[in-house]
């Protein structure tokens, strides 16, 4: 296969062009990138979901020795539906010193700026690799990555580090909250609004749940305080609630969606734990009082591990000498690194782009933070083939 060669910026332009929003399937990107490694030599393992319809992709470029380092990044997107788009989503545009498109900042720039340097990787004859790990549904609950991890646990030969690409503005990010997505679905027994004594009202039941969560949440803004975040405590909001057919029907069922961002040290499991136990004992009861098939489940749908900071691991200490920072930070966000990092891999943040204009409309990257991460990119090279 031929060899085709893209600067940064047309492999932004690549990357940012296929339409990997999560419901959709990632292959088309995934195969781009597997011919186009291939074409310079280097051989990509794809690790599909149940379906098939989606792949993470492994890559080494290099020896296969220990000691090389992971350049790791999420393929799939959040939807534009319903935002106000100025700019083509799909189509990266550039306008006053910034590169606009769905996945810019969020996070295909880093991936492609490392892609695009391939050639410079294989030329240089790396003495140590770098190994590619780009995963799929990362934004629906970091769905790809524990099967990527499980194949890096899997090599002969273990890396010193790892680095997630997440938007940092290039700052060198050694810990982020845990986070976790849950369901709620009140089941209780329609009628007509004039006899409200006959029925159980799903939405009057999933309110008092609301209302718990909103006390628990104000609770926890004085307790477990960790500076480094910004919020500094542990966050629980509620995202999106759905109940009801008609205003004169008593509603049968309400759904909501709900979250935690637990700061390191933090048991998400017993905030859940805890709201079940307030339901079963608070709100369910007086429910099956009217209607004894009334239920409330309670599903966790995705989870995040928290990065915990691990001061002066190999990722760090490398990472802090490529950026020549000596500062690391804590975001709030989630990412898949702490999964890569609770399967034995030192695992930091840092890529290009503001988190602050991640799953915007009109989002975008400054051309100064592509530039700034190709030149991390270079230094990395150079210290691998040293």
């Amino acid at each position: 296969m031929a060899a085709q060669a893209f600067t940064p910026r047309e492999m932004i332009d690549r990357l940012v062009a296929f339409d990997t929003t999560s419901r959709e399937s990632n292959l088309g990107l995934i195969h781009f990138i597997r011919d186009y490694l291939a074409g310079h030599g280097v051989e990509s393992t794809l690790i599909h979901d149940g379906s098939g319809k989606k792949a993470n992709l492994f890559a080494t470029v290099g020896p296969m020795v220990d000691g090389g380092v992971v350049l790791s990044g999420h393929t799939d997107v959040v939807p534009v539906d319903g935002q106000d788009w100025t700019h083509a989503p799909f189509q990266v545009t550039e306008a006053d010193g910034r590169l606009y498109g769905r996945g810019t900042a969020d996070m295909k720039s880093f991936s492609a700026i490392a892609l695009a340097l391939v050639p410079e990787m294989v030329a240089r004859g790396l003495n140590l690799p770098i190994h590619f790990a780009l995963s799929y549904d990362e934004e629906v609950g970091c769905l790809g990555a524990p099967d990527l991890s499980r194949h890096l646990q899997g090599l002969p030969v273990r890396p010193q580090a790892l680095i997630v690409g997440e938007p940092t503005e290039m700052k060198v990010v050694n810990a982020h909250k845990g986070c976790c997505a849950i369901r709620t679905t009140v089941t209780g027994l329609e009628g007509h609004s004039s006899e409200t004594h006959k029925g159980v009202n799903s939405i009057f039941a999933a309110a008092k749940l609301i209302n718990y969560l909103a006390e628990r949440a104000e609770e926890m803004q004085t307790t477990n305080v960790n500076p480094r975040f910004d919020p500094p405590y542990t966050t629980i909001q509620v995202g999106t609630i759905n109940g009801g057919t008609a205003g004169n029907i008593i509603p049968k069922e309400t759904t909501f969606w709900w979250e935690y961002r637990t700061c390191p040290g933090v048991n998400g499991a017993e905030i859940v734990a805890d709201f079940e136990a307030f339901a079963q004992a608070e709100v369910l009861p007086k429910m099956r009082a009217v209607h004894p098939e009334a239920d409330i489940r309670v599903e966790v749908r995705g989870e995040v591990i928290p990065l915990l900071p691990e001061e002066g691991s190999p990722a760090e200490t490398l990472v802090l000498a490529l950026t020549g920072s000596n500062q690391t930070h804590a975001v709030s966000y989630g990412t898949e690194a702490g999964i890569f990092q609770k399967g034995g891999v030192a695992s930091v943040i840092c890529g290009p782009g503001s988190i602050s204009v991640a799953h915007k409309p009109d989002e975008y990257i400054e051309v100064s933070q592509v530039e700034a991460c190709e030149d991390l990119m270079h230094k990395l090279i150079d210290r691998l083939a040293s």
